[in-house]
């Protein structure tokens, strides 16, 4: 039977003979409240534990959250890093092709002179070979001409 305010207040005891109370009907009672007021003491105490337990839970849950939170902030840096490394250095092998590609443009260009020059030689070459020869022909025609 569960007791609540009221029937404490309410309760009434037997009185004997000389105007006390019965020793018994006290007894009795104060055995049924202190029965209740260890069953409320235990369950408020099990209430504490799992409110305590709970508290501790929830702050690991929120130290766990917080972790998380800063684990995601730093993958997003990290993340950010790498992109701007990754831009970085994508331009840097653009620039360094570029370099490469106006050495090759202008290697050929050098080329192209150099062998423009060596045709150019040749071609003057060729010129004085053909009159040098022409001038031997015309030599060794006159000396065939004049032993006839």
């Amino acid at each position: 039977m569960k007791i609540s305010p009221m029937d404490i207040q309410q309760q009434q005891f037997k009185g004997k003979m000389l105007g006390g109370l019965d020793p018994e009907d006290v007894d009795s009672f104060l055995q049924l409240v202190a029965g209740e007021m260890e069953e409320l003491i235990r369950e408020n105490n099990d209430l504490k534990e799992r409110l305590n337990r709970n508290a501790t839970a929830m702050a690991e849950m929120e130290a766990r959250e917080s972790q998380l939170r800063e684990t995601m902030l730093a993958a997003q840096r990290i993340t950010e890093e790498m992109k701007a490394n990754a831009q970085k250095e994508a331009h840097l092998m653009i620039s360094e092709a570029e370099l490469k590609g106006e050495r090759i443009i202008a290697d050929a260009e050098n080329k192209l002179v150099q062998l423009n020059n060596q045709i150019q030689d040749l071609r003057r070459d060729k010129l004085q070979f053909e009159s040098g020869f022409k001038n031997l022909l015309d030599t060794y025609y006159k000396l065939l001409a004049l032993d006839k």
